[in-house]
């Protein structure tokens, strides 16, 4: 419905000698806060100073320019206190909205701004021979979706998982099992005994030495040092697969550290050529201080190579291979300087590309005392274990909501309704704060929640049940205005709120902030839960109309948390 407006924009506003492009319009183009004020406006305080005129004048004069509205479409264009405010009319807006969310399906609120593009989203990106715990869980959430809502605005996306499986830290764990290992315990709990491992590893002060050499050792091939660190990836990335799996998380590319260290050479020959690699202290860096960027250390005097290297060298490998449009790096909010310092050198090398590279940077899962999770000191939450939790939280309030489901779909139930708490408790955040990860609260049924949104999306579809229609039934139809009748308030607000989707999720890939959906996923199942109390369903006068008003709904629902990555139950 915003189109419709924006094209009327743009066709007046040329006549009034203000030239904006389309997507500056629409970007101006608000949602006032209350219905009696418009369904959207166009403020015109912006052009008071280049007009000399008013804000209240101008936005008189735009509404001449704009002339007469189609009143199939308008009920009015009105001007109130500088702005032009467009009213809908009612019957045909519903009609229109509720017939395209049931006859687009899926793809209803996708759009095609990305048409013809490629997207490259890094996200997840855990470590070898540690557990998949909290420490990666919200890059694998908001990369996720970030990865989902390009896709559905029309890009075409490649998801990345780009695992640290190279580095001195492996120079460690290498030596460590050298020493002390036991390969049985190795292969009868492989993420527990690695993580132990590592642990031990960082407490001692004798492999720093030790694992520096042995690093040495893995980046000259050796081999038995290479045969150790393939058995501990082979290993790592079983188990990370099977949280992908059950998070029905897929990757289109799964690689690491270890492949681009190939490509590092080249790296550094390019650098040393365009008189950007400099020698300090044995090392190899390039100074980017007069860019107020420090210095990035390329390569140790030993030879070896560090993460700025690799990374250097991957984003290459993945230009040559995409020719991305666009590449997004979904890593934690400190890693902010690291992330300009690789865009600036490979700028300086002349990838153009470089530009069109970005760090959507996320805060921190903070553990009850506040303070950030630390692997190194062996005080972690295990993925695996939070699973688990979730899964007998969720169990328990569904056993008590209906006693009478079967185990087997108990469990069933459970983990959707789990993995909707886990991923909405993070997703309806701001993806740059840090937050409390507090399960007791992600799995109420109640308040803004996930359970709360797949509750809402059940009980719509228990009224098309109730009334006898097929789930998910496309039939539905609205031949003519005269069929809705009168809309009760509550009928529109739920009209309005679902004609809002696609607006949101531009809004939210423009920002590159999945909360923007949640916030609408919220939102709309208020409305819905509003309307539900308000507007009897089965049994109305009007029961055609709400019966599609409600499929609609679920549709949209289901839409935006697809977007989440949040699965949907017909029954909870």
């Amino acid at each position: 419905m915003k189109k419709l407006v924006v094209d009327i924009l743009v066709k007046a506003l040329p006549e009034m000698d203000i030239k904006l492009e389309k997507e500056e319009i629409e970007s101006m183009v608000e949602v006032p806060p209350q219905l009696d004020m418009g369904d959207y406006s166009f403020p015109c305080f912006a052009f008071a100073e280049k007009l000399k005129r008013s804000p209240h004048e101008i936005a008189l004069e735009l509404r001449e320019k704009i002339g007469n509205i189609s009143e199939l479409d308008f009920e009015s264009v009105d001007v109130m206190d500088g702005y032009v405010n467009f009213i809908f009319e009612r019957q045909s807006m519903a009609r229109k909205v509720v017939w395209d969310a049931i006859n687009d399906k899926a793809d209803y609120g996708s759009s095609k701004i990305g048409k013809g593009k490629k997207i490259v989203v890094e996200f997840s990106s855990p470590n070898v021979a540690k557990p998949f715990g909290i420490g990666h869980l919200r890059s694998t959430i908001i990369g996720n979706s970030l990865a989902n809502i390009a896709d559905f605005v029309g890009y075409k996306v490649k998801k990345v998982n780009y695992l640290g499986d190279w580095g001195s830290q492996f120079g460690k764990l290498i030596a460590a099992f050298e020493e002390i290992g036991d390969e049985d315990k190795l292969m009868k709990d492989s993420m527990d005994y690695m993580l132990k491992l590592y642990v031990k590893a960082n407490k001692y002060k004798k492999y720093e030495k030790l694992g520096h050499e042995t690093f040495q050792r893995l980046e000259n091939k050796d081999r038995k040092a290479l045969m150790m660190w393939k058995v501990f990836r082979n290993l790592s990335i079983d188990e990370f697969e099977k949280i992908y799996n059950t998070f029905k998380i897929k990757f289109d590319e799964f690689s690491g550290e270890s492949q681009s260290v190939k490509y590092t050479g080249r790296v550094i020959e390019e650098l040393k050529k365009k008189k950007l690699l400099k020698k300090s202290k044995g090392a190899m860096i390039v100074d980017l201080k007069k860019y107020d960027l420090g210095v990035v250390l390329i390569q140790k005097t030993d030879g070896t190579t560090l993460y700025a290297t690799r990374d250097i060298a991957e984003a290459i490998r993945r230009y040559e291979k995409y020719k991305f449009d666009e590449m997004i790096y979904e890593v934690g909010q400190e890693q902010n300087l690291y992330f300009k310092q690789i865009f600036k050198v490979l700028e300086l090398m002349g990838y153009d590309w470089a530009k069109v590279c970005q760090h959507v940077s996320h805060g921190l899962y903070l553990d009850k005392d506040g303070k950030k999770f630390a692997t190194r000191k062996g005080k972690t939450i295990l993925m695996e274990d939070i699973l688990e939790k979730t899964k007998k939280l969720t169990a328990k309030e569904i056993k008590k909501r209906w006693p009478k489901v079967s185990k087997k779909e108990l469990q069933r139930r459970a983990l959707i309704v789990a993995i909707a708490a886990i991923f909405y408790g993070d997703l309806k955040n701001n993806r740059k704060k840090d937050m409390v990860f507090d399960l007791k609260k992600f799995t109420s049924f109640e308040g803004n929640t996930g359970p709360y949104l797949l509750y809402t999306y059940a009980r719509a579809s228990s009224i098309l049940e109730k009334a006898n229609t097929k789930k998910g039934n496309s039939k539905i139809k609205i031949d003519s205005v005269e069929e809705i009748g009168d809309l009760m308030p509550k009928e529109f607000e739920l009209v309005k709120e679902l004609s809002l989707f696609l607006d949101k999720v531009q809004e939210s890939f423009n920002k590159l902030n999945p909360s923007v959906v949640a916030a609408y996923c919220y939102d709309v199942c208020q409305t819905f839960n509003e309307f539900y109390h308000c507007c009897p369903v089965i049994g109305s006068e009007n029961v055609g109309f709400r019966l599609a008003l409600v499929e609609a709904f679920r549709q949209t629902l289901r839409n935006a948390l697809r977007l989440l990555g949040i699965d949907v139950l017909e029954e909870m």
